[in-house]
């Protein structure tokens, strides 16, 4: 089973809302992506993903979720080493169909740094 690991998601409601409140946003068609040099400058960037009830079922947005994290597993270089990123679902983001459809819409924001 290949995994997430635990030392490169955001865990911490205050870590998420440091970089939600002082993060530069970049927005993409179904995602807010919100990007934050980490102060103690970790060894890994850090991931977090928010996905409100509005955009779905809990099925769904678990979905969205799986991709999201899936899509950065993939490609290691969009989240940099020193950087929390937090990406935040829009509503339209129940319509995506798959892993390339998140690719897609990630990718070109990973460039935006």
């Amino acid at each position: 089973i290949l995994r997430f690991p635990r030392v490169r998601r955001l865990r911490k409601r205050r870590d998420f809302l440091k970089v939600q409140g002082a993060g530069a946003k970049a927005h993409t068609r179904h995602f807010l992506v919100l990007r934050l040099a980490q102060e103690a400058q970790l060894p890994r960037g850090r991931l977090g993903i928010t996905v409100t009830k509005r955009v779905g079922s809990a099925a769904t947005r678990n979905r969205i979720k799986r991709l999201v994290r899936e899509f950065v597993r993939q490609n290691p270089g969009w989240l940099p080493n020193g950087v929390d990123v937090v990406v935040v679902a829009k509503k339209s983001a129940a319509k995506l169909g798959g892993l390339m459809d998140v690719a897609n819409d990630l990718g070109p924001a990973g460039a935006e740094r």
